[in-house]
C-alpha cells in the first residue's frame, strides 16, 4: 500500500488525492503537519527520489521565507537540511507519495501516471 503524506489545506495535495482516487490506488493518508516525516525517513527517502535535498523544501511556504532559507540552504550540509526538515512538516514539499521502490515529491500528474498506470 502507498503512503500519501499531505496537508489537507493544500490545493495541490487535494488534486493529488483526487488523482489517487481516480486510479483506484490503495493508500494511507498521513497529515504532514501532525505526522512530520522524521529524520530517518527523510534520510531513507532522499536517495530514492533521485533529487538533491534542497528539492525537499517547500519553497513557497511562510516558514521557508521567515527562516530566510533561500540564503541559508546553499551553505548547509545535506545532514543539516534533513535535520531541519524533520523539525516541521510545513518545511517539506508536499505531497509525498511513498511506495516500496519509489518516493515522489510534489504532484506532477505525468510522473504519477507513469507510476500508477503500469
Amino acid at each position: 500500500m502507498l503512503k500519501f503524506i499531505c496537508y489537507s489545506r493544500c490545493s495541490t495535495c487535494r488534486k493529488a488525492e483526487a488523482f489517487l482516487d481516480e486510479t483506484g490506488a490503495e493508500y494511507s493518508v498521513r497529515d504532514i503537519k501532525t505526522g512530520n516525516p522524521t529524520y530517518d525517513e527523510l534520510k531513507t527517502w532522499l536517495p530514492i527520489t533521485g533529487l538533491p535535498v534542497k528539492k525537499l523544501f517547500n519553497t513557497s511556504g511562510q516558514m521557508y521565507k521567515s527562516l530566510n532559507l533561500k540564503d541559508r540552504l546553499p551553505n548547509m550540509s545535506e545532514d543539516e537540511c534533513l535535520k531541519l526538515l524533520a523539525t516541521d512538516g510545513m518545511l517539506v514539499k508536499r505531497p509525498l507519495l511513498i511506495g516500496e521502490n519509489h518516493v515522489l515529491v510534489g504532484f506532477k500528474r505525468e510522473e504519477w501516471e507513469q507510476l500508477l498506470m503500469k
